[in-house]
C-alpha cells in the first residue's frame, strides 16, 4: 500500500504525473476490494481480489518501466520505495521462468502440504490431467507457469 503523502514527505519525481491517475484507478479498486463483503467466502478467498490488485498494479510499473521505458529510473525507485508496486515479485519476473508469477507465496515452499514443491499454479497446463480446473490457494491463480 502507498504511503500517504504530506506536506513533510518529498515531493514525487518528475514524470509521476504522467501515472498518479492510474495508479489512483488502482488505489479505489483496492479500497473497493478490502471494503467488500466478505460473506459466503472461505477465509482465503476474501483476499483474492486483493492480491489481484496488487499483482496488477506492480505488474503495470514493471511494464512501464522494463518493456517500454516510459518512466526514469529514479521515478521507479521512488514507486518502489513508497510502496506502489512489489520489489520482490518484480525481481522475481526479471528471472528465467518466473515472468508471469502471481505471488511470491505460490514459490515459497514452506507454504505448501509436501516439503520442497511449490503451489498447484505454478504446474505448466500441458503436464495436467485433461479437464483439470486449477486455483491456487493463496491467491486464487489459474495458472501462472512461464510454459502455459
Amino acid at each position: 500500500m502507498p504511503k500517504i503523502r504530506t506536506t513533510r514527505t518529498k515531493k514525487p519525481p518528475e514524470g509521476f504525473e504522467d501515472v498518479e491517475s492510474i495508479l489512483d484507478d488502482y488505489a479505489k479498486k483496492m479500497r473497493d476490494a478490502e471494503n467488500e463483503s466478505h460473506e459466503g467466502k472461505r477465509k482465503t478467498e476474501s483476499l483474492w481480489p486483493i492480491m489481484r490488485i496488487s499483482h496488477a498494479r506492480s505488474r503495470y510499473i514493471y511494464e512501464l518501466y522494463y518493456k517500454r521505458e516510459a518512466i526514469s529510473r529514479e521515478l521507479y525507485d521512488w514507486l518502489l520505495k513508497e510502496g506502489y508496486a512489489d520489489a520482490n515479485l518484480i525481481a522475481k519476473w526479471k528471472k528465467a521462468g518466473y515472468e508471469k508469477l502471481c505471488c511470491l507465496r505460490c514459490i515459497q515452499s514452506r507454504d505448501m502440504n509436501y516439503q520442497g514443491s511449490t503451489c498447484v499454479c505454478r504446474v505448466p497446463k500441458a503436464q495436467l490431467r485433461a479437464g483439470t480446473v486449477v486455483e491456487c490457494v493463496h491467491c486464487g491463480c489459474r495458472g501462472c507457469s512461464s510454459d502455459s
